[in-house]
């Protein structure tokens, strides 16, 4: 008898164990919300910067309301909340399958905007020149995908109401991917590899014509030139400078070390 009382005396503080286990976070308050209260609770943690809760309540809304608008706009919101968040590729994933899953959605514009508004503010990338790393050692790759991106949305939807910042975006971003081909032949030309250098700095004014950044290519094209002895070579680049820049600094010094050119941008 003894034994017996012991055992459901375990039993009875196993079940107060279990149920004093349960502490508030394990509580789904959210759990009878209708579907417009969790949206609204969501845009409210989004309002008020906590991002992990926001997106917490946007992925409830689309689980138990897997149909209609309120679905697809918590999707949105998932992707811009996971941006805001910095997670980068939460963010791009989740751009990517709404885009898959409405490509004729009213507001899929919205979508690509953000998806270069993602790249582009990839700080890990070719923008961050303040640094001391060397230019060569940072990849481009985040700048030519924010570039695809709004490329695509001006292309596609020339009237929507993201395509002006965008085009103004496209035109920092080719002289920003034209600028790191510079810091690259740079690289190159200071440590003697002058073929190299000239090849880079081509590569520069070839694919970005237009880019304020050509005039620093060609003036490296002229030095690498002259540097391999390639006179013809050389005053080509010099004439060729002269043309579309006149007055360049690199004829009177070079450039004035102010405010950085990739800074312009914030």
């Amino acid at each position: 008898m003894q034994k017996q009382m012991l055992k459901l005396t375990y039993i009875a503080l196993a079940f107060l164990l279990s149920a004093c286990s349960l502490t508030p976070d394990q509580i789904d308050e959210t759990k009878n919300w209708s579907p417009s209260k969790l949206y609204s609770e969501a845009r409210d943690e989004m309002n008020s910067g906590n991002y992990e809760k926001a997106v917490s309540h946007f992925e409830k809304l689309e689980s138990r309301y897997p149909f209609g608008t309120y679905a697809q706009q918590a999707q949105m919101e998932i992707a811009y909340a996971y941006y805001r968040q910095g997670d980068q590729p939460q963010a791009l994933a989740a751009v990517e399958r709404f885009i898959k899953l409405h490509p004729d959605h009213a507001n899929v514009d919205y979508m690509y905007y953000l998806r270069g508004l993602i790249n582009f503010n990839d700080k890990k990338s070719m923008f961050d020149f303040v640094s001391s790393q060397d230019p060569t050692e940072r990849d481009p790759k985040a700048a030519r995908e924010a570039f695809d991106a709004f490329k695509q949305l001006t292309e596609r939807f020339p009237d929507s109401k993201y395509t002006p910042d965008a085009t103004a975006r496209l035109a920092y971003l080719v002289n920003a991917m034209a600028q790191y081909d510079v810091h690259v032949a740079n690289y190159y030309y200071r440590r003697g590899a002058y073929l190299a250098a000239a090849n880079r700095a081509q590569s520069a004014v070839k694919n970005y014509p237009g880019a304020p950044a050509a005039e620093g290519a060609l003036f490296i094209m002229m030095k690498s030139y002259e540097a391999m002895n390639l006179p013809e070579l050389r005053n080509d680049a010099e004439r060729v400078l002269k043309t579309n820049f006149p007055n360049s600094v690199y004829f009177s010094g070079g450039p004035k070390k102010d405010v950085p050119w990739w800074q312009i941008w914030n």
